[in-house]
């Protein structure tokens, strides 16, 4: 029986993957690399230290400074986050339809938590959660499932228990390593990878995920 459930933050709750795509190119193009939105759909769901590692393995920048890479992509990303964050359809009332239900609700995301903090407030759903965790927190990010195995612990879940939402392939498989239900709410250009059959659902929005919720019970 599921009695909790972990949100991804990026692409799911917040149409924030542009935002991502545009930190990245302005970021990582002052540093000479030329990045497209196909490349960087390959880092969807990666924690921020990985995608700057993964793009300098691409190709080197003289004199790197990771920690400096990362501080600007923040930087930047807060910027856009309080002028443009706004919750994609069908967020709000699913968090709402979960609280009322009385499950135990969680954000689980492979952003920083200075970001998921803007986000939160943003928004305006902080309430709506019990705890708000970032894969910062763990030694690794996603598609290792710590993030999720952890915050079942910090709930009290069981990892049986619980039940993920995700936008990205790398969260989905990790959600099912910790050996949870999934359900998966892919980006319109996603929609066909044949990857998220390992999902336990489908959605094509949020604006589903109610009747979905529904039927699990």
């Amino acid at each position: 029986m599921i009695d909790t459930i972990l949100f991804d933050m990026d692409g799911l709750l917040v149409d924030s993957e542009p935002l991502w795509k545009r930190a990245e190119k302005e970021v990582f193009g002052n540093l000479g690399l030329k990045l497209t939105d196909e490349l960087l759909r390959q880092v969807m769901g990666f924690r921020l230290n990985e995608v700057v590692a993964h793009w300098y393995a691409y190709q080197n920048w003289p004199d790197p400074n990771f920690a400096k890479t990362e501080e600007d992509i923040i930087t930047c990303m807060i910027a856009m986050l309080h002028e443009e964050a706004v919750a994609l359809p069908g967020v709000i009332e699913s968090l709402a339809f979960c609280r009322e239900k009385g499950y135990k609700i969680a954000l689980a995301s492979s952003s920083s938590m200075r970001l998921i903090e803007v986000v939160v407030n943003k928004l305006n759903i902080n309430t709506y959660f019990d705890l708000l965790y970032s894969a910062e927190s763990e030694p690794y990010g996603k598609p290792h499932p710590g993030i999720f195995i952890s915050a079942a612990k910090l709930l009290g879940s069981a990892q049986s228990e619980c039940l993920v939402v995700e936008d990205s392939i790398n969260g989905v498989i990790a959600a099912k390593a910790a050996k949870m239900k999934c359900v998966a709410v892919p980006e319109l250009e996603k929609q066909d990878d044949p990857r998220f059959a390992i999902a336990d659902y489908q959605l094509t929005s949020m604006e589903a995920f109610i009747d979905c919720i529904q039927q699990v019970e």
